[in-house]
């Protein structure tokens, strides 16, 4: 069986950055619902269109190709006293980007006695990832899944 529109895909990954570290990597496979339902990074589902069970491939990702390059307006400066007592760098939570209703997830980067410094960019943004990948099953989606464009398992 082939990969295409509508099949299930499980695989098995290794991101890494620029320098050969590994950022992530799965144990047991990670499995999507191919053919546009941004489960899994669109250069990853190029590659692996219309392949088989045990192919292997190596992608190159710039930031376009993952979370984006990194935005220096979504770094934030608040006041501390907005935040509880017990906030800790590293922490986060959801909020809007400034002057839309983009939800994002900010991370606390820096606090000191009278600021908070929040980060809404991705931990991965800007950077070049490595994304190395094996498949390790096919099947069709079911009609259930096609519907909504999610796997069940």
């Amino acid at each position: 069986m082939k990969i295409k529109k509508n099949t299930v895909v499980s695989i098995t990954y290794t991101l890494l950055d620029s320098t050969g570290n590994i950022m992530e990597k799965t144990d047991l496979p990670f499995s999507y619902l191919h053919g546009g339902f941004d489960e899994i990074f669109p250069i990853v589902e190029k590659e692996l269109e219309n392949k088989e069970i045990g192919h292997s491939c190596s992608i190159i990702m710039s930031p376009e190709d993952h979370f984006g390059e990194y935005d220096s307006n979504l770094v934030r400066i608040e006041p501390r006293n907005v935040f509880p007592d017990n906030i800790k760098a590293g922490m986060q939570f959801e909020g809007e980007e400034v002057n839309s209703r983009i939800k994002l997830i900010y991370t606390v980067t820096d606090i000191t006695e009278d600021k908070v410094v929040v980060d809404g960019n991705h931990p991965l943004a800007g950077m070049n990832l490595h994304f190395d990948c094996t498949v390790t099953n096919i099947r069709n989606a079911t009609k259930e899944e096609i519907s909504h464009g999610s796997i069940h398992e």
